[in-house]
């Protein structure tokens, strides 16, 4: 099955004159997120752990005339390179509007009672962590004030349980509680929601359907592992104004995977 090219969702046109960042943006759903965003019409920065992966992720978003995509060296728990991001928006582009918690990670592929500490410590730094981190500092700067919309990157794995990938999904099952939270605490002035993806297109997710995508999609009822598009599209219906009234929610993306196995 080809891989289609990145165009990202452009139904949302109401993002003119606004700032996003969008953490983990190099690849995959991050880099689908930024161009969808840019698409709308926002200024967006990527960011990524290294300066070359975010410059050449923001060259391949591009948006409307006057926009512009900057990419931005920063790991998403690095409170200093972090804290640096989210004012170099605010001062270069006057606002900050969205935030998209994209940025993951999962080392801990296993049983639960085999995994070290180290690596579950890193999977609940970036995907827990990492997130209320963004949040707290883009509120801080911007959205406390002025006003703005925060989108988390769950996963199905937060809803169901897997074998080997309990440290993950445990993440996510927090992240999702965590949006729900951030929600109550931060409104009315700022809206949180997340998205929780089955298996999509990734680098991340590619030991879950490498070298068998015929047979995993077969057991999707709609017949088809997700693309990175397909969440980008969420996101940015979740960042936009068609959703002002909506905070707290975990929208899931998952071809109807949790509907159970087609066929069956």
């Amino acid at each position: 099955m080809s891989t289609p090219e990145l165009t990202g969702f452009t139904g949302f046109t109401g993002f003119t004159g606004r700032t996003a960042i969008v953490t983990g943006a190099s690849r995959g759903i991050g880099l689908a997120i930024a161009q969808t965003l840019a698409a709308g019409g926002a200024n967006v920065i990527l960011t990524s752990r290294t300066r070359e992966h975010a410059d050449e992720a923001a060259k391949q978003v591009s948006g409307p005339a006057g926009t512009a995509a900057v990419g931005y060296q920063a790991h998403a728990t690095d409170e200093e390179a972090a804290r640096a991001c989210v004012d170099f928006a605010v001062e270069r582009f006057g606002s900050l509007d969205i935030l998209v918690n994209n940025a993951g990670t999962n080392p801990a592929y296993g049983p639960l009672i085999d995994i070290e500490k180290s690596r579950f410590a890193k999977t609940l730094d970036t995907n827990l962590w990492g997130p209320i981190l963004w949040t707290s500092l883009a509120v801080k700067a911007w959205m406390g004030e002025h006003g703005g919309a925060v989108v988390n990157t769950a996963s199905i794995g937060g809803i169901q349980v897997a074998a080997n990938l309990g440290v993950y999904n445990a993440s996510k099952a927090a992240l999702i509680h965590v949006t729900k939270q951030l929600a109550l605490e931060l409104a009315p002035k700022v809206r949180v929601n997340g998205v929780a993806p089955a298996i999509v297109r990734t680098r991340l997710a590619e030991g879950l359907f490498a070298g068998r995508e015929d047979a995993v999609a077969a057991t999707y009822p709609l017949g088809r592992i997700g693309e990175p598009d397909d969440v980008a599209s969420a996101v940015a219906f979740l960042a936009s104004d068609a959703a002002a009234w909506i905070t707290g929610e975990t929208l899931t993306i998952d071809g109807g995977a949790l509907l159970g196995q087609a066929g069956a």
